[in-house]
């Protein structure tokens, strides 16, 4: 195997951890009351047990204009460091609504240019093909 670049200190310690990454099949829709934020064909999935699955949009398929940077960041051993955007048409209910990886461990690079969000804070509506 290839030495990687920017390895995942997470998987290091711990190589049994699994995260999959695959398309979507259908239309995912995220709203902000009754405003669209983002639609997306192009969705990826998520799943990282015990954790709930997220959908992972394009950004080109996210309407930046409806979201607003934030200072809040976090950081996951296994995917890197995000940043979060707010949800402005959800007012102080969609703080931070949104979170991304723009520069992800080599082993989550699938979701670099994607966002992910919040179901507590919008509405994430999944429509299979």
């Amino acid at each position: 195997m290839d030495k990687l670049a920017n390895p995942a200190p997470g998987f290091q310690r711990n190589p049994d951890k699994v995260i999959t990454v695959e398309p979507y099949h259908g239309t995912v829709t995220v709203r902000a009351g009754d405003r669209i934020i983002a639609t997306s064909t192009a969705a990826k999935v998520l799943s990282e047990p015990p954790y709930p699955a997220a959908f992972y949009i394009p950004f080109d398929d996210i309407d930046f204009g409806k979201l607003a940077p934030t200072d809040h960041s976090t950081h996951c051993p296994y995917k890197g460091d995000a940043s979060y955007r707010s949800a402005q048409p959800a007012g102080e209910a969609g703080e931070n609504a949104m979170w991304a990886y723009e520069h992800p461990f080599d082993e989550m690079v699938e979701i670099r240019n994607h966002g992910a969000f919040y179901t507590n804070k919008v509405t994430v509506e999944a429509t299979p093909d």
